[in-house]
């Protein structure tokens, strides 16, 4: 948006409208604050030209379904996120298990947390993990 107020540009070019924002809200905003400033924006899956009124609502239709689609991934996400939880599901990614005092001699030693990581197989963020 710093560069459309700069005019540094005169179209701004989406592979699709949602791919720009994840609001209709923010969309609408945007594609009036670009109309003020004189920049089109185009959409190369929607085909809508914005410069026009009847553009413009197939614009708005489009984003509201698009925030729509994105709301329900959210709510079915929730749910099974739920379900998982009442069912004690362990979530997230497995545990990986090394030996602890093996990293800390290793540290001792003047390792670094990558090299301790490369020799135990784990990562190192793990290893960062391990001694906090």
């Amino acid at each position: 948006m710093r560069d459309a107020r700069a005019r540094k540009f005169d179209a701004v070019l989406v592979a699709r409208f949602d791919r720009f924002a994840r609001s209709t809200k923010h969309l609408v905003t945007a594609l009036e604050e670009f109309g003020a400033l004189g920049v089109d924006f185009v959409s190369l899956s929607e085909s809508v030209d914005t410069s026009t009124p009847m553009g413009k609502m197939i614009f708005t239709v489009l984003s509201a379904v698009a925030e729509l689609e994105r709301n329900l991934i959210r709510e079915r996400i929730a749910i099974g996120l739920d379900r998982a939880r009442k069912q004690k599901k362990t979530l997230g990614r497995p545990r990986r298990i090394f030996d602890r005092s093996k990293a800390l001699t290793l540290r001792h030693q003047g390792k670094s947390l990558r090299e301790i990581a490369t020799e135990l197989g784990i990562g190192k963020d793990t290893v960062r993990a391990a001694f906090q």
